[in-house]
């Protein structure tokens, strides 16, 4: 929502420009009404999307009354203000102060063309030191100038809104601008009016703190009596606001039922006098907060004035002179707060006084008459002594809460008096206190014990904790004394152990402990627990730990790192026979001294053995296991998963593995790529999916007979490097229906025909470095039809001859994909030659001499050919009749002796010839062609300028390391092919 208002006109006929780039003088009412611009019932003012708009019925008004009316629309000229940034609080550019004498003079003139007064921001509003006013000002628009007195450039926006607002909306006689007889109601009346009911106003306001309240009063007339509403100054903030005794008295005045004030952090010499007119004029005051300044002994006294107090904060402040003795004294206050402050003795008789902090003060008596008081802080009262401690703590029967950490004098004496004077005592916060040790001290009621840092805490002081039946917190970190704790106590929720240097024990029975905290003990030893309310435990880095004990029935997360001297006997605690029944996350990572690890657990869900290097033997019976690491464990010999619920799992870090026994019913995927020994497996997986077994040397076909039985669902098969796979073992593919990658590189096979017999559903199928293999091997493919699904073929590094691989190529024109990296038995691939040979390989002659058409002349389906490395080519030729229109990879790269290419490739859009440094001739036929690598090549400017002429597609060209090309025939390659985006030169330069 926006609202266009308009400020005065200068005398002059001079053209003004408003922030939207709008001109206007005094023409512009007549101009707009000639060119009759605008839209309906709005007249614009300037072609500007932005530029005002003004009601035709204000424009027909303005003609028929003269000049009166005419001077109150040109007072209605400015910059555009939004509505919603007032809201929020964002800052305009700068505030534009409508002259206060025309405005008011022509006030009465019209009431019905009132508007607001031009804000076209807040953030650089400035205090005005004087005013001069004529008769007819009324007294409240007067004050709107009137100065702060505080004039400062490093004032916040806090503070300069609050003071903004109390101006606005005070009188110095304590009455509502409301407006009088003498014309003040109109002069506030130029403002736009917001058509929101007051009720609602009132509830959305009652969201905003005061800070937003005060820039909402900004907006309009309604606005600022909406926001000025008692109801939501019930609480006077001004902590840290630079406020001057008469705007609070101001404040006070306005709003006399108001029932908390808060001037902490005002002006020093200000303080006590603002709490003081708080106390005596706020009959209603509830809470009052001071601070930061010296408070006068006659402002205590003046409290008890105020009958409805209480609450009553005072903090970082002199009480007094600082040598003398305070009285306070008051018969309804409920809570007092004297923090951090400087006083020598303090009285406080306040009979219905509950909570009580003295925290930080440095006074060397308190005396207290507080019967009722429940809570007492003297936390790090340096000065206050031991016996005046035990005289303000004994004087309060009721006392449920005691805070004496830092109060080095403490004795235990002083605690057990306490402990007879207070049998309410519920919380006591001990620590720091290095001369208790609890001897004697019977608290049966306790049931927070906080005991940080306490020199004099030992193992004997647990006989006296364990008085305390109903105790449900305790904290003893840093007690450095401290060797073991036995505490059966049934009520115990929480203990904390931390930096306790010699503690060795620690034993616990409580049926509702559920949160354990122990670190950081390097002589920790041995641990019992019991408890039915214990979900999680973390003993991390508990080195020296040997035995652990738990009776934990809803136990359910254990983390055990790093707990290096751990023996094999945790894994019965763990087990279905343990004290553990509900456990599912199980962490030992780093646990050096385990060796051999067993599990039957029920429940367990998770488990990691990360980096646990001494394991040599595994064995889970754990149903519902669905997670297991074992990073790290690389000394693992023999593993047992019977049975699991696995769905995946990586054995390969295991590559001393020997022995392998799985029964998964949901296992997909099994990775056993690396386990160089293993030699047994039995592997029970019905639903996998996936199997690597790459570099198994030792696994042997009676192995891989049993798998493919099991588990028949395979469709993946890795058995790279596993020369003891024969004949039989691939014979027991035919139990694979589904199998339709296989992968047998680097392996000692002759003889594919129980590949091709028992895989009639392969898809892929790689033979690198397969080197006893035949020039026969291969028939069944291209002689009998074997694999008619065969789409990816890799044959690279193999022996397999020239005359193998054309008739390979001519009959298997199903495959996509053919790799043939380093075939030193590879020469030229001219596939353009007329000998019969050739042309029956590109399905055009028939063996035989007399020219036939075959049965199937198919288009080649091959899309990607690698013959990366293959030193004997030197001349590739692919004419259109090759029928290689699927060709869109083509990689020749590292071919050292490659002299010419030739290709007509009509969908080819990746050409690698990196490395080709004998390549003279390159001729390119390949309209789509649109990456074209010639790195470290011999090619001059003229013949890679040839080859790319006919290159439409083409946007990559790299050029590095080519000696006969320089940088500076970029230009001309960018002409010839107008395509290219990135030209790559040496040396690594990227011209775009």
């Amino acid at each position: 929502m926006r609202i266009w208002c308009f400020s005065c006109f200068t005398d002059e006929d001079e053209d003004e420009e408003d922030e939207n780039g709008c001109r206007v003088n005094k023409q512009s009412l007549a101009t707009a009404m000639e060119n009759n611009n605008g839209d309906g019932d709005f007249v614009n003012f300037g072609e500007n999307e932005r530029a005002p708009r003004v009601p035709r019925w204000r424009l027909r008004l303005c003609a028929e009354e003269g000049e009166a009316a005419g001077a109150e629309l040109e007072r209605l000229w400015t910059s555009e203000i939004r509505l919603h940034q007032l809201v929020q609080g964002e800052s305009s550019n700068a505030v534009a102060a409508a002259e206060e004498d025309s405005t008011m003079e022509e006030a009465d003139h019209d009431s019905y063309h009132k508007r607001a007064k031009v804000y076209s921001g807040l953030a650089e509003c400035r205090s005005v030191s004087g005013v001069s006013s004529d008769a007819g000002n009324s007294v409240s628009s007067v004050e709107r100038n009137v100065s702060f007195g505080i004039a400062s450039s490093s004032r916040s926006d806090t503070d300069m809104f609050c003071q903004n607002f109390i101006l606005n909306y005070s009188r110095k006689d304590g009455k509502k601008d409301d407006g009088d007889d003498n014309g003040s109601s109109d002069a506030e009346d130029f403002e736009v009016h917001i058509d929101l009911t007051d009720d609602l106003l009132h509830m959305v306001f009652s969201f905003l703190n005061h800070v937003d309240l005060c820039r909402s009063a900004m907006v309009c007339r309604q606005w600022r009596v909406a926001s000025a509403h008692e109801d939501f100054w019930k609480v006077l903030n001004f902590e840290n606001i630079r406020i001057s005794m008469e705007q609070f008295e101001n404040m006070c005045s306005r709003y006399p039922n108001a029932t908390e004030v808060n001037v902490y952090g005002a002006p020093a010499g200000t303080v006590n006098a603002l709490a003081m007119k708080a106390a005596t004029t706020l009959r209603n005051l509830e809470v009052l907060t001071i601070g930061k300044a010296h408070i006068s002994e006659s402002f205590f006294q003046a409290l008890g004035e105020c009958n409805m107090l209480r609450s009553v904060t005072v903090s970082d402040a002199i009480l007094g002179t600082g040598a003398q003795e305070i009285h306070l004294s008051h018969d309804r206050l409920r809570e007092l707060k004297i923090t951090k402050c400087r006083v020598m003795r303090l009285s406080i008789r306040c009979p219905q006084l509950r909570s009580l902090s003295l925290k930080r003060s440095n006074m060397s008596q308190a005396m207290l008459n507080c019967p009722l008081l429940q809570l007492l802080d003297i936390a790090s009262c340096h000065k206050l002594l031991d016996a005046a401690i035990r005289s303000a703590a004994t004087s309060c029967p009721q006392l449920e809460s005691l805070d004496v950490s830092n109060c080095s004098c403490v004795s235990d004496e002083t605690l057990r008096e306490i402990a007879q004077a207070c049998a309410n005592l519920h919380i006591l916060n001990a620590s720091y206190c290095p001369n208790i040790s609890l001897e004697s001290v019977h608290l049966p009621m306790l049931t927070v014990l906080k005991l940080h840092s306490c020199e004099g805490i030992t193992s004997a002081s647990m006989t006296w904790i364990a008085n305390s039946p109903a105790l449900e917190v305790l904290e003893l970190d840093n007690c450095n004394l401290l060797t073991s704790v036995s505490l059966h106590l049934s009520r115990l929720q929480s203990i904390s152990l931390v930096h306790c240097r010699k503690f060795t024990e620690l034993n616990l029975q409580s049926t509702m402990l559920s949160s354990i905290t122990v670190s950081n003990c390097p002589a920790l030893r041995r641990i019992t627990i019991t408890s039915n309310s214990l979900r999680r435990l973390a003993l991390q880095k508990q080195e020296n730990l040997t035995t652990l004990v738990l009776q934990c029935h809803s136990l359910q997360e254990v983390d055990l790192s790093d707990c290096e001297s751990l023996s094999n006997n945790v894994c019965k605690i763990f087990s279905d026979d343990g004290g553990c029944p509900m456990l599912k996350s199980l962490i030992l990572d780093n646990c050096e001294s385990l060796t051999a690890v067993r599990f039957c657990n029920s429940s367990l869900a998770s488990l990691s053995l990360v980096g646990c290097r001494a394991v040599t033997s595994l064995e889970l019976k754990c149903p519902r296991i669905e997670q297991i690491c074992l990073d790290g464990c690389d000394h693992l010999e023999t593993a047992f998963f019977q049975p699991v619920a696995l769905r995946s799992l990586n054995l390969g870090i295991c590559p001393k593995l020997s022995v392998l026994n799985i029964e998964a019913p949901y296992m997909v995927s099994l990775e056993l790529k690396g386990c160089g020994v293993l030699s047994e497996a039995s592997i029970f997986c019905p639903l996998l999916t996936s199997l690597d077994a790459s570099f198994c040397s030792q696994l042997r076909d009676d192995c891989l007979s049993a798998t493919t039985a099991s588990c028949p669902l395979i469709e993946s098969l890795v058995l790279m490097s596993c020369p003891s796979i024969g004949s039989d073992g691939l014979s027991s593919l035919n139990g694979l229906p589904n199998l339709t990658v296989l992968d047998l590189s680097y392996t000692f096979l002759m003889n594919l025909e129980p590949v091709f017999k028992s895989c009639i559903q392969l898809k892929v199928l790689k033979l690198q470095a397969c080197k006893y293999l035949t020039d026969s091997s291969l028939e069944p493919l291209y002689k009998e039809g074997a694999l008619p699904a065969l789409e990816e073929l890799d044959l690279s590094y193999g022996t397999l001859c020239q005359t193998a691989i054309d008739d390979l190529l001519a009959c298997c024109t199903h495959l996509t994909h053919l790799s043939l990296n380093g075939c030193v038995n590879m020469h030229d691939l001219d596939w353009g030659s007329t000998s019969v040979h050739l042309f029956d390989y590109f399905g055009v002659y028939s063996s035989s001499e007399t020219t036939q058409e075959p049965a199937e002349t198919a288009n080649r389906l091959l899309q990607n050919l690698n013959c990366v490395g293959c030193p004997n080519i030197r001349k590739v030729l692919i004419p259109p009749a090759a029928r290689f229109y699927h060709l869109s990879t083509l990689n020749l790269s590292l071919s050292v002796n490659l002299k010419e290419v030739d290709l007509s490739c009509s969908n080819l859009v990746l050409l690698n010839l990196s490395n080709c440094c004998s390549l003279e001739i390159l001729k390119l036929g390949c309209p789509r062609l649109a990456s074209l690598f010639l790195q470290s090549c011999n090619m001059d400017e003229a013949g890679v300028e040839a080859a790319i002429s006919g290159c439409s597609s083409l946007e990559t060209l790299d050029l590095r390391f080519c000696p006969k090309i320089s940088s500076v025939s970029m230009t001309k390659f960018r002409t010839v092919c107008p395509s290219l985006k990135r030209v790559f030169s040496s040396p690594n330069l990227l011209q775009d």
